[in-house]
Parts: C-alpha cells; sequence; structure tokens
C-alpha cells in the first residue's frame, strides 16, 4: 500500500467533536451519499465513540479443506495478521459479506486490539463473546452476533485492499468515525475539508435545539436565517 499523507491531529480532534449524522450532511453536501454504515451497532453504548484510521480485512466464504482450525497456529493468518498490523488510534474494518452466521472475532481478539491501541473495531458480521466485549471499554460496531467461530462461513484473505464494509466502500486510510448512532467513513482526501465544518455544524445545531426547545417555531430557526445566526454569534461569544 503507497504511504498516505499523514492527517492532521486537529483535523481528528474536529470529526470527534461531530456526530455521525452530522458529519453525514457534510458528505451529502458535497456529493457522497453512501457513507454511513446501515445496520451496524455498538456492543458497548458505553464507549462507542472513536475516530481513526482504516486499516481493513477482506473475508470470502469458508472452503472446508482450508478452514481449519489447525490453520491460526500460522503467523501469517490473514485473520490473525490483521490483529497484529493495526496500531495505535486505527480501526479494524471487517469485509464479511454481511454474512452473520459466524463471528468475525471474539474477545481474545479484541482485548489484543484495544491493548495496540487501537480505535476500534467495525464488522459487518457477528461477534462472538458478546457479553464479555460488552463489558470493554472499548468501541466495537457490528451487525450481530454469533457464537460460531469464523471458520464456519468466513475465510480471511487481504489485509488493507479496498473492501465493502455494510454496503459502503472503505479503502485502506480512510477516517471511520463511530458514536451511538453507528460509524460513518470519510474518504482520507476529505477529512480535513470536512472536518472543521463539521464540528462547526454541531455547534450551531447545539444552539438551534436550544431554541427549539424554548419554543421556536422551525421556519427561520432550521435552517437558521440571518437573524437566527446573529443570535448564535452573540451566543457564542457569551460562552467564550
Amino acid at each position: 500500500m503507497p504511504e498516505l499523507t499523514p492527517v492532521e491531529p486537529k483535523t481528528l480532534e474536529w470529526l470527534g467533536r461531530a456526530s455521525t449524522a452530522t458529519i453525514t450532511t457534510q458528505l451529502f453536501q458535497r456529493g457522497l451519499r453512501n457513507l454511513f454504515l446501515n445496520g451496524l451497532l455498538p456492543l458497548n453504548p458505553g464507549h462507542c465513540r472513536f475516530v481513526g484510521e482504516a486499516v481493513t480485512l477482506r473475508n470470502i466464504p469458508m472452503r472446508e479443506d482450508l478452514d481449519r482450525l489447525e490453520g491460526f497456529r500460522d503467523p501469517e493468518h490473514p485473520q490473525r495478521k490483521a490483529i497484529e498490523s493495526v496500531g495505535p488510534g486505527q480501526v479494524l474494518v471487517m469485509d464479511c459479506r454481511g454474512d452473520l452466521r459466524g463471528a468475525s472475532g471474539g474477545n481474545i481478539l479484541i482485548t489484543r486490539l484495544r491493548v495496540r491501541g487501537a480505535a476500534g473495531l467495525v464488522s459487518d458480521g457477528s461477534v462472538r463473546d458478546s457479553p464479555e466485549i460488552a463489558q470493554n471499554p472499548f468501541p466495537v460496531f457490528a451487525a450481530g452476533r454469533s457464537a460460531n467461530l469464523n471458520l464456519v462461513v468466513h475465510h480471511a484473505v487481504d489485509i488493507n485492499v479496498p473492501i465493502a464494509c455494510a454496503g459502503v466502500p472503505v479503502f485502506p486510510g480512510d477516517i471511520v468515525v463511530g458514536d451511538e448512532e453507528g460509524v460513518v467513513v470519510v474518504p482520507r482526501h476529505l477529512a480535513a475539508e470536512v472536518a472543521q465544518p463539521a464540528a462547526e455544524q454541531e455547534e450551531l445545531e447545539r444552539f438551534v435545539l436550544e431554541k427549539v426547545e424554548g419554543g421556536a417555531a422551525l421556519p427561520g430557526t432550521y435552517p437558521p436565517n440571518e437573524q437566527t445566526l446573529a443570535e448564535y454569534a452573540a451566543w457564542q461569544r457569551r460562552r467564550s
């Protein structure tokens, strides 16, 4: 994989201040409509916010003569190698073809990711050991739960190649953001362009929500007209 241009820490900070809903709006304004991973939910809602760079793992359907337990002893096994490849601040994103019949990982592998400093795990398949995973202070998003090990349905083949996860294209190094609602992928080359406007939109919408909770009608409030924007500027000055 070619070397990627570093993403500025401020960009990641701004993205971390925005909700996935706000980020999808910013992406929509730039013509991108298929970057939210529908159907993936956090296993541990108290620890689900993250921002990080994608490390990808692609799975194909298993084959009985290849997918045996002894295969896990091979240090080059792609699933195990992927776990050991994810570094601090990165997110392992798995393409499991939406097949929920077998887990894409379990508590031991996910604990290893956490200890390595990873930012999270995202899979459009299932996970096993879900009660234990739910106790971990580590973001895990998946489409389901299954006690079956991954060899029942998955054959891991490629690390850091373009994949599809929950119907969304994910390229190695894309910026992945998760919160209580789900996961959104920000193309790496757009991260800096989207980040600050997303953080600013988040702040503006907090003000708009206060006005609506106070009884303001939608016209002129959401979206805000010039008067509302002037009130917002005054509100910001009072808070600074």
